[in-house]
Order: C-alpha cells, then sequence, then structure tokens
C-alpha cells in the first residue's frame, strides 16, 4: 500500500480511482432460512465467494467461503442448517465513492478479503475483493522488485491424503487456512482450497478422503521468482493459491492475493522518504494526504521510526512498539540506542553510518534488543531523507523481525548437512570436509585417511525390536564414534548403519591401527535398548592417501571395499586397502553390469549334454545347460556367472530365458527326448512360477512330460518343506519329471527326501571325479546308488570322463550318466549332428 500512495503523492494530479469502478457487480443473495448446501450450490453455480443474506431486501449478512471452514461436516443434518445459523453479521461495507487506498486499509485492518459497496441510497452495488485491488492497482513496479519468498511468513498446512474430508475441514479451520497441500504417497501434491469445500458442501459430498477432492499438480513457483511473476501467473491460470518451492524443490509456503496485499505495504525505504518529502506540501494542499500517509504507516506491519539529524526519535508507528516493547511515548525522544543488544562493536555502527551519509541508504541483518531484554534478529532499511536545498533532514527506518526467518534457514541448513537422526554431519557435509582435506593434503603433501565403518548383522535389532531400538542404537553409536575421535576428526553417519571418519592428517599407519582398535573396543560395551543388553560389532576399512587413491569418491569407495573385507575375515575387526581386492571387486562389477547386459539383450546361449543309458548305450534325454561367450572376454564360465545371477536376484530371469529357449528348440526340432532344465530355489518361492512355467509350454505348445525340472539339493530348504512338497506334488501331477541335481552335497532330511515327488537323483560329479580309485568316493557312490534304488528311483552319475568310471557305475547298479566319455554339452545343431552320427554306428 506504501508503494502505491507515494505513487499517488508524488503524481498528485493523478486522481485516487474509487471502489466503484473496480466492483464485481454479480451479487448473488439467499434468504435467512435457505439451507447451506443450497447457498452453497449457488456460489458454485455462478463461482462467487460468498452470498449475501437479505429479507425484504434488507442485508442481513454474509456467508463467504471461508465460513464454510466452521462447518461440522460430521454433524447430522450439517448441510440443511439455515445459513443465518452460519452467515457473518453486520456486513462491512463501504460507499462506491470510497477511493481504492481507503478500501485496502480497512481491509487490512479487519483482517477480512471483500467489502460489499453501496450506493448513496445505502442499495448494494457490488463486492469489492482483495483479487480486484491486485489486479487494478499500479504497483507492478514493486511487485516487480519484491520475490516471492520474502512473502512468506510461514509454513503450509500439510495434510495427508487419506485424511477424511471433516477432519481436514476441522484443520483448515484451526490454522485459520485458505488452502493447504495434500500430500500423496508418489510424491505428487495437490491443494485443496476453501473454494473446494464449498464445491462439497454444494454435492452433499462429506465422508470422502482428501485424495478423492484435491486438485493435482498444485501450481509452483520458486521463493526467487517476483511477485510480478507469481501475480501474472495467477491470473493467467485463475487461481488464486500457487505453491512456493525452496531450493531443494520441497514446498515452503503457500501464496495468495491475501499475502500479497498484506505485503503490498512493505514498501523501499525511498519511496517512504519519497512520501515524507513532500508531507508538507500534502499539507499545503490538502489534509487528506496527510490523514492518507499517516494511515499507511500507522497499518504497516513493519517497524518505522523516524529521527532527526542527530539521531533522536521522533516519531514510530504502532507496529514498532508491538516489535519492541516500547510505547511511542517511551520511545521518542530516545535514541535508536535504546535499542542495542550490545552484540555490536563500535566498528559496526562506525560502517553503518559511514555507508548512510555518504550513499544515503544503508540496509542489512542486526541484532536489537526488546524492553524484556530478549534479543532478535531484524532486517533493517535506513533512508536519509533530504530537505528542499538537498541537506539531510531526517532520518527514517523501517525494520521487521526475522527471527522465524532464521530459525528456518537454520533448519534447512540442519537438514541438508546434518544427519537428523544423530546430529552426525551427513553425506553431503562430509563430502565437502573431505574435499577440503584432500586439497589441504595436497598443497603440504603429507597423509589423510578415511575410515568405513558398517554394524554387523544391524539389521536383527530392526527386524527383532523395531525400528525405534535400531534408532536409539544408532544413537549411542555414534556418542561412542565421537568419543573415540580427536578434535579436527570428523564423524558422518552415510545412511543406515554406515559411518565414516575423517582423518585430515595422518602421522602414521601405526596410529590408524590404534584408532581402528579404539573403535572397535568401544563395541565390547552392551547397548541398552527396551531394558535389555545387546552387543554390536562392527567392521572397519580403511583408506589412505595418497597410497590408495586421489579423490574422494575412489577414497571412500576403497575404504568401502576394505569394510567388506573386513566382514568377509568374520566380522568386528579391521582392514586397510589393498589394490588386489580392490581389482577383484572391479572385475566383478564388470562381470555384473555384463551380465546385466546379456540377459537383457539375451546373448546367452543354450547347450545339451546327452544322457546315456549304461547298459545299452542309447540316449534317454538331455540336460540344458546356459554357456556365455563374450564378445570380449571370451568364454565366461557359469561356476562365475551363475552365482553372480543368484546373488543380484537375476536367476529367475536367467532360468525364464533357458525355459523359452528350450521349448523352441523341442518344437522346432522336434526332439523327441525329455530335456531337463535347472530350477533355482528362487523360483521355487515364487508363487507364480508354476503358472508362468505352464504359461510357457502352452505357448509353445509342448507337452510336461517332455521338460524334466532338476532341483539342487539346496533348493530343499527346510523352512519351506511343506511350500516345496505342496508345489513339486502339483508339477509332478502336471506331469513333469523331477530330479534332484548334485544330490550328496547338501543336507536334506532323508525322511523328508523320501515324501518328494522325484524319479531320480544325480550323483554330483565330486563323487565321480575320482572313482574307482577313491575308497571314500566309491562308498559314498554306491551309498547313493542303493538309496535311490531302495525309493524306487533313477540314479544319473555326471561327469563320466572315463570307461573305468562308467563300469564301476555300472557293476554299482547305476542306470544312466553322462559326461565327456559320450559327449560335451552341444549346440542344438551340433547335437542333432551328433545323435544322427550315433544312430549310423
Amino acid at each position: 500500500m506504501v508503494a502505491h500512495l507515494t505513487e499517488l503523492f508524488v503524481n498528485a494530479q493523478e486522481p485516487e480511482p474509487c471502489v466503484a469502478k473496480l466492483i464485481s457487480r454479480q451479487l448473488i443473495s439467499c434468504s435467512p432460512d435457505t439451507p447451506v448446501q443450497q447457498a452453497a450450490r449457488l456460489m458454485h453455480q455462478h463461482q462467487v465467494s460468498c452470498i449475501l443474506v437479505t429479507k425484504h431486501n434488507k442485508v442481513l449478512g454474509i456467508w463467504t467461503e471461508a465460513d464454510a471452514k466452521r462447518l461440522n461436516c460430521q454433524q447430522i443434518d450439517a448441510y440443511k442448517q439455515p445459513i443465518r445459523q452460519l452467515m457473518t453479521s453486520p456486513v462491512i461495507h463501504v460507499g462506491a465513492d470510497t477511493p481504492l487506498n481507503q478500501a485496502a486499509s480497512l481491509m487490512l485492518q479487519k483482517r477480512i478479503r471483500r467489502l460489499l459497496v453501496l450506493d448513496k441510497q445505502q442499495r448494494p452495488l457490488g463486492m469489492l475483493t482483495q483479487s480486484d485491488i491486485i489486479r487494478q492497482q499500479r504497483i507492478e513496479h514493486y511487485l516487480r522488485l519484491r520475490d516471492v519468498g520474502s512473502s512468506i511468513s510461514k509454513p503450509p498446512l500439510c495434510l495427508a491424503s487419506s485424511m477424511p474430508l471433516n477432519q481436514a475441514v476441522k484443520m483448515m479451520h484451526l490454522h485459520n487456512a485458505e488452502a493447504a497441500i495434500v500430500d500423496y504417497p508418489d510424491g505428487i501434491a495437490g491443494i485443496i482450497t476453501e473454494r473446494d469445500l464449498i464445491r462439497l458442501i454444494a454435492d452433499g459430498n462429506c465422508h470422502a478422503e482428501l485424495w478423492q477432492l484435491a486438485q493435482r499438480p498444485v501450481l509452483t513457483v520458486t521463493t526467487d521468482c517476483s511477485l510480478l511473476q507469481a501475480v501474472d501467473l495467477l491470473k493467467e491460470k485463475n487461481f488464486r493459491h500457487i505453491a512456493v518451492c525452496n531450493a531443494q524443490e520441497q514446498i515452503c509456503g503457500l501464496l495468495s492475493f491475501s499475502d500479497i496485499l498484506i505485503n503490498v505495504e512493505y514498501a523501499y525505504v525511498e519511496q517512504l522518504k519519497q512520501a515524507l518529502q513532500i508531507r508538507d506540501q500534502a499539507l499545503r494542499t490538502s489534509a487528506d494526504y496527510l490523514r492518507l500517509a499517516q494511515k499507511v504507516i500507522d497499518a504497516s506491519l513493519d517497524g518505522i521510526m523516524i529521527t532527526n539529524l542527530h539521531g533522536v526519535i521522533e516519531s514510530v508507528n504502532p507496529s514498532f512498539s508491538q516489535l519492541t516493547g516500547y510505547s511511542a511515548e517511551e520511545a521518542i525522544g530516545q535514541t535508536p540506542a535504546l535499542l542495542s543488544s550490545g552484540l555490536h562493536n563500535k566498528d559496526f555502527y562506525k560502517t553503518l553510518w559511514a555507508t548512510l551519509l555518504e550513499q544515503g541508504h544503508w540496509q542489512g541483518e542486526i541484532w536489537n534488543k526488546r524492553k524484556n531484554g530478549e534479543i532478535y534478529p531484524e532486517w533493517l532499511s535506513i533512508t536519509a531523507i533530504r530537505g528542499e536545498h538537498g541537506d539531510i533532514c531526517q532520518f527514517a527506518a523501517i525494520f521487521s523481525d526475522i527471527s522465524e526467518r532464521k530459525y528456518q534457514e537454520n533448519k534447512i541448513h540442519q537438514l541438508a548437512y546434518l544427519d537428523e537422526l544423530t546430529g552426525l554431519a551427513n553425506r553431503r557435509m562430509f563430502m565437502d570436509r573431505l574435499k577440503l582435506a584432500l586439497a589441504n593434503a595436497h598443497r603440504h603433501q603429507h597423509q589423510m585417511a578415511v575410515l568405513f565403518l558398517d554394524l554387523d548383522l544391524f539389521k536383527r535389532i530392526n527386524d527383532t525390536l523395531g525400528h525405534q531400538a535400531g534408532d536409539d542404537a544408532l544413537k549411542e553409536v555414534a556418542k561412542r564414534l565421537q568419543a573415540t575421535v580427536r578434535e579436527g576428526e570428523s564423524v558422518a553417519r552415510l545412511g543406515g548403519d554406515e559411518f565414516t571418519i575423517l582423518l585430515p592428517e595422518v602421522e602414521s599407519v601405526d596410529s590408524l591401527s590404534c584408532l581402528a582398535k579404539r573403535l572397535v573396543s568401544q563395541f565390547e560395551q552392551p547397548f541398552r535398548l527396551l531394558e535389555q543388553d545387546f552387543f554390536l560389532t562392527t567392521s572397519i576399512g580403511i583408506s589412505v592417501y595418497p597410497d590408495d587413491a586421489q579423490s574422494a569418491d575412489q577414497l571412500i569407495k576403497h575404504a568401502d571395499v576394505a569394510m567388506y573385507q573386513a566382514k568377509n575375515a568374520g566380522r568386528n575387526q579391521f582392514c586397510f586397502y589393498q589394490e588386489s581386492i580392490g581389482q577383484q571387486t572391479q572385475n566383478e562389477l564388470k562381470l555384473e553390469q555384463a551380465l546385466r547386459q546379456a540377459l537383457q539383450q539375451q546373448h546367452l546361449e543354450v547347450y545339451y549334454q546327452p544322457k546315456v543309458c549304461l547298459k545299452t548305450g542309447i540316449v534317454t534325454g538331455l540336460e540344458a545347460l546356459v554357456r556365455w561367450q563374450h564378445r570380449e572376454h571370451g568364454f565366461i564360465s557359469p561356476a562365475s556367472f551363475i552365482p553372480l545371477a543368484e546373488k543380484l536376484g537375476l536367476i529367475s530371469l536367467l532360468s525364464d530365458q533357458v525355459l523359452t529357449q528350450v521349448c523352441r528348440d523341442i518344437r522346432h526340432h522336434q526332439l523327441i527326448m525329455p530335456v531337463a532344465v535347472n530350477i533355482s530355489a528362487m523360483q521355487l518361492l515364487d508363487p507364480t512360477f508354476s503358472h508362468r512355467l505352464q504359461h510357457q509350454l502352452k505357448q509353445a505348445q509342448i507337452a510336461p512330460q517332455c521338460i524334466e525340472l532338476e532341483l539342487t539339493e539346496s533348493c530343499l530348504i527346510p523352512e519351506q518343506a511343506d511350500a516345496t512338497l505342496a508345489l513339486l506334488t502339483h508339477l509332478r501331477q502336471q506331469g513333469f519329471r523331477i530330479s534332484i541335481d548334485d544330490f550328496g552335497t547338501g543336507y536334506s532330511s532323508l525322511s523328508y527326501l523320501r515324501r518328494l515327488p522325484i524319479d531320480c537323483l544325480k550323483i554330483d560329479r565330486s563323487f565321480v571325479d575320482e572313482l574307482p580309485d577313491n575308497s571314500e568316493d566309491a562308498q559314498i557312490a554306491q551309498a547313493i546308488i542303493a538309496m535311490a534304488k531302495a525309493l524306487g528311483l533313477d540314479v544319473i552319475a555326471e561327469g563320466v570322463e572315463h570307461r573305468q568310471q562308467q563300469d564301476f557305475l555300472l557293476e554299482a547298479g547305476c542306470s544312466t550318466a553322462q559326461g565327456y566319455l559320450y559327449a560335451p554339452a552341444l549346440q542344438i545343431i551340433e547335437l542333432q549332428n551328433w545323435l544322427q552320427h550315433r544312430q549310423q554306428q
């Protein structure tokens, strides 16, 4: 308002517009007995924000969108209440010839958003709203200079999308909020406004949840966006609210026309100076101008203080008294030293006055003291006011309390750089400190180190005691780590149960070992959780600059590698980084990336190894084996990539691709013998496995009898015994043949094995390699064969490469064998040629 009024003073020849030129002449009215729902329908139908309550052409009251928040949605027949019970009365009004600035000032004083405009006969002409003022006032220059962030005084009201409507209405009423942000689980926020409540009342919808009602996504701008851009965007979208996001893209406020109108009165000091300079002229020309200027100053939410040339306070506005606690009588005649906090030295004030006298203005952050002794931060702007001859005659100061802003800035800093749970540095701050320490170590040519700590088996605490106990344990860990390190050494929590320690300067490797031992010993004392003692241990990895790495990322990575080395060595210990281990880890990472790409592009191939009857030499079946020929690394053994696929959770995808190729080959090449396909433990635990298996066979038009499912003995997990038995029984009933691979290497119970619906046992090649010379292997092989016969099962020996092995197995009663003695694993074309050649022999 001050910005606009100053322009009126300077350009006195321009008449001030009156409210009659701006009002909306569409007035909606109803009788006092009109039900609330019907009134809401009228407002929604005509897209207005209020409805007048009239009787015999006399205005009794008004019901607005803001009044809708007072409605108790849970009350029976709430929407049938007569409007007279909820209306606001009397209706604040102004005359049609009232100047616009007076109307705006009245709105600010009464804290309302609309005024009823009456003609000279006291008949309603229309409504004047805050939106009308913002759209019509000539304040573009002021709006362009002020950013959105300066107009946000408090965080928005945030409501969960699952919140019932009646509870949301209560929250909006409690917080006096025109609108609220609605948080959805997917992170895309929505908004609900008072106008939405009118629509819901009109529809009679009182039992819905917010996710069904809110508008999303919410329209947003950043804090550095100008008020002018925000107003233009609101006009373009025909919205009344816009969300404001901070630098972290988090919603930190809601901006409405109300906020803009309130903040319009925060004019720049230069504009106030102009208003004061022409005050004498205004007195000579019109007493109205003087009263208007005084009203603007009195209505300002910022504290305003006018001093003479010597710094003696001449006048203050009401906000000065509210902010400082000093009344006008107590302040006038004193100097601003009355407010001094004592936190600034003489040089500060010396520089302030030098700048003020030289440049004519000064602004910045300053700490002052209230009458009650409370010290608070304020944003202060001082301008020197010059007389007709250019000499300084007065000083004008405008200030506002920025305690909340400072608090929010500090909170944002903590969220950005500190771990919220433990108070330690987070990853971002640790990386900043690490890079600074690296630069210093490089400049002064000394060693530095990074320790990477991970709590051993920490997941057990969360799983057994709950996450609150886990959080308490992490807090205690943070305290013990901080108590162990020296001054200058930084402890950080990267996330979860991972911690790092930065040692910016290291004297020797021995000192690192001593520190690591002290850290390990910190965990010897039990942790008290839920009135019980629990023991935790930690594994620590250490990397040293410049021996192990040159960059921040590499130092952390190598310390992480060393930490896993400590875990593999038995946990509760520390290890220094070794380049060979790091290279091995890097190779594993490359293999992982290559495997993912091979599965995505289906580069893995299926080979087939025949199974031969030992008595007749007839081929009785095939085993499908996966092979990987990499274009750069050549042949990669299944012993390398299959365990990796299991570790990465890719084994099901790999097995599905193998089964798909097997089905194609059986159909296309008309294979008449069953093909064994290996099944992983993860597939057995997948509830969709059976359905997907049958779907694949159906698509390929292959009978289940063509497929033999091979399970390793490790798949027979005791905890899943009943589920596995039910699944295998179902598959066997469908016609699949089932065998146990690598038998003798696991720990399956014979009683459980006897219950399983299996057809065959395969003797692991580790028991076949040294037959018949190794007596222990011979006894094991004979025992497996005898047991299989007792259970009525076929026996297959794998890895048969010599005649002596074949003869021994045949004599022991083994029925079938596979191995290089007969044929290696072959591609489908090679297999057909091999089968054709064998038939001709």
